[in-house]
C-alpha cells in the first residue's frame, strides 16, 4: 500500500509529491468526532441509518488527481466488502482524506464521509485520538453487522495507520 503524505510543502520519504489541493467542492465543516458520538447514542436505531444516509449524499468527490490511480487498486481497503479507495494526506499538519465509494452502499460511503469530513484539517495527533471502538460508540456495530463493523473498523485503522506513518 503507498499512501501519499506531504509536510510543509515536501514529499516525505517513500512518497511522491502531490499537486496543490484543489477546491472542487466546499462543504459546510462538520462537527468534531467527539461531538458527533453523543448525538449518535442519543439517537435511535433509525435515524442514526438515516443520518450515516445522509452523511453518504455529503461524501467530496474524488480529486481528478487521483481518479486516475483507482485503476492500479493500491488504495482499496481490501479488508471492506465494498469497493472502497482510500487516500491519507498530511500537508502542513493537517490531515486530508479522500475516498471513493459507490453510491450503492450509503452505509459505507456515510461512514468514510463522517471520516473524511470530520477529520478534514484535524492535527494528525486528533486523528490518533479518534477510539479504536468508534462503531460501538456510534452506537452502529449492531446495527450494521459482524462484516460490515469489521470493514469500516478496517477504513478507521487504514487512516490512522496512515497518520502515524508520517
Amino acid at each position: 500500500m503507498h499512501i501519499y503524505t506531504r509536510r510543509s510543502g515536501a514529499a516525505s520519504s517513500g512518497a511522491s509529491r502531490l499537486p496543490p489541493r484543489p477546491s472542487e467542492a466546499t462543504f459546510p465543516p462538520m462537527p468534531t468526532i467527539d461531538s458527533i458520538i453523543p448525538r449518535f447514542k442519543a439517537a435511535d436505531r433509525t435515524t442514526r441509518l438515516e443520518t450515516l444516509l445522509d452523511y453518504s449524499r455529503k461524501l467530496p468527490p474524488l480529486p481528478q488527481r487521483l481518479e486516475l490511480e483507482k485503476v492500479r487498486e493500491e488504495h482499496r481497503v481490501h479488508e471492506c466488502q465494498t469497493p472502497v479507495f482510500l487516500w491519507v494526506e498530511v500537508e502542513d499538519g493537517q490531515v486530508h482524506i479522500h475516498a471513493d465509494v459507490p453510491r450503492e452502499s450509503p452505509t459505507v460511503r456515510g461512514f468514510v464521509s463522517l471520516l473524511a469530513r470530520s477529520l478534514d484539517g484535524a492535527p494528525p495527533e486528533d486523528v490518533a485520538k479518534v477510539p479504536d471502538d468508534l462503531l460501538d460508540q456510534l452506537g452502529l456495530s449492531e446495527t450494521l453487522g459482524m462484516t460490515r463493523t469489521q470493514g469500516l473498523t478496517a477504513i478507521l485503522h487504514r487512516i490512522k495507520r496512515a497518520v502515524a506513518a508520517v
